[in-house]
């Protein structure tokens, strides 16, 4: 079965203890209803730079990610499933980059 990165966009972190423990729960009963296809769950990401023939860029480029997952999927469209019921997607906060790492 093959393995699907998910790098995520937007999103943000929640300034009270109340929206804490709301998104930890909602990222929990996701990691929970997703748990066998989760290879690795994943954490956030700091601030990304951007390297290029030009230099380096420190503005995170266009869409910075703000974290990733890699998920095992039968295919690219049973990913985009388990996405859909992602939080950032359901809340509208942040979308979910997929694309399927292809081993060498």
């Amino acid at each position: 079965m093959p393995n699907f990165l998910f790098v995520y966009h937007g999103g943000g972190m929640p300034e009270t203890q109340e929206e804490i423990d709301k998104t930890m729960a909602a990222w929990g009963k996701w990691m929970e209803d997703n748990g066998p296809s989760l290879v690795e769950p994943g954490n956030p990401v700091g601030m990304s730079k951007t390297v290029s023939a030009s230099g380096v860029a420190d503005n995170g480029g266009a869409n910075p990610a703000s974290g990733y997952t890699i998920v095992s999927a039968d295919d690219i469209d049973a990913a985009c499933a388990i996405a859909k019921s992602n939080p950032m997607v359901m809340d509208g906060s942040g979308s979910v980059e997929i694309a399927e790492i292809v081993a060498m």
